[in-house]
C-alpha cells in the first residue's frame, strides 16, 4: 500500500486530511513516545515514518509542529494477500519479499529521523519480519531513532490489532485498527538479536503485557 508524504505545515495551520477509522481510543502511557515527543518539541524539521492506516490525529500533530510524516501500513499491505507467490514443498507461503519492501519501504530517496513502528512486527508474517527491519535501518538517518511496541505473551485471542494515535503528552491512544492476527512475541534476546545491526536501545518496562523500545540506527 503507498504511502503518502505531509508536509510540514506552519505553527498557526495543520494539514488537511479526510477519513479516520471509528471506535473508542483508550489512553496508554508511553515512555518511548514521550521521549520522542521531549525531541519533536526541540529539533525543527523533523521527518517522520508512521507505521499504520492513515491518521489525521497524527498527521495533524506532527505537521502542526513544524514536521514532515510519511504513512505506510505494513500490516494491512501484508495481509492483502498481493505478495503470496505460491507455496513450498512444505505448504509454506512463498513471499516477494523484494516487491513487498520496495512497494512499502522505498522512499525515492527520502530518509527519516524517526519512525513509528508501533507493534508492527508482532502482526507480519515471519518472512517479512527481518526484511522490514532491515528496511527501515536503511531509511533512517544515522543516528536516527524508532519506536517499537512488541507484546511479551503470544496471545492471539486477547491482541487484536491496534492503530496508535499521538497526543501532546506522554500517552498515546489506541484504536482497533482492521483485524490482524498476532504472530508473535519477542523476548528480549529476540529483540537484540533482530536489531543486532543497530547501535542503540534503549528499552522500558511493561506494565500491560506491551513493552517498548527505541532502537538507535
Amino acid at each position: 500500500m503507498l504511502g503518502k508524504m505531509f508536509e510540514r505545515q506552519p505553527a498557526s495551520g495543520a494539514a488537511s486530511v479526510h477519513g479516520s477509522a471509528g471506535g473508542q481510543r483508550i489512553p496508554r502511557h508511553s515512555g518511548g513516545w514521550g521521549t520522542l515527543r521531549k525531541r519533536l518539541s526541540v529539533e525543527p524539521g523533523l521527518r517522520v515514518l508512521d507505521i499504520g492506516s492513515t491518521s489525521p490525529t497524527n498527521i495533524n500533530f506532527l505537521t502542526s509542529m513544524g514536521h514532515s510524516v510519511y504513512m505506510a501500513d505494513l500490516v494491512e499491505d501484508s495481509a492483502s494477500g498481493e505478495w503470496i507467490t505460491g507455496t513450498d514443498e512444505e505448504g509454506k507461503p512463498v513471499w516477494d519479499i523484494e516487491g513487498f519492501t520496495r512497494q512499502n519501504l522505498t522512499f525515492s530517496g527520502r530518509t527519516f529521523d524517526l519512525v513509528l513502528l508501533w507493534t508492527a512486527l508482532d502482526y507480519l508474517p515471519e518472512a517479512l519480519v527481518a526484511p522490514v527491519v532491515k528496511s527501515l535501518y536503511d531509511a533512517l538517518v544515522p543516528g536516527g531513532q524508532l519506536l517499537a511496541l512488541f507484546h511479551t505473551k503470544l496471545q492471539p485471542e486477547i491482541s487484536p490489532h491496534h492503530r496508535f494515535h499521538v497526543t501532546g503528552s506522554d500517552e498515546v491512544e489506541l484504536q482497533l485498527a482492521k483485524p490482524a492476527i498476532q504472530q508473535r512475541a519477542l523476548t528480549n534476546r529476540n529483540i537484540e538479536r533482530l536489531f543486532a545491526d543497530w547501535s542503540g536501545l534503549k528499552q522500558f518496562l511493561a506494565k500491560d503485557g506491551v513493552s517498548e523500545a527505541i532502537l538507535v540506527r
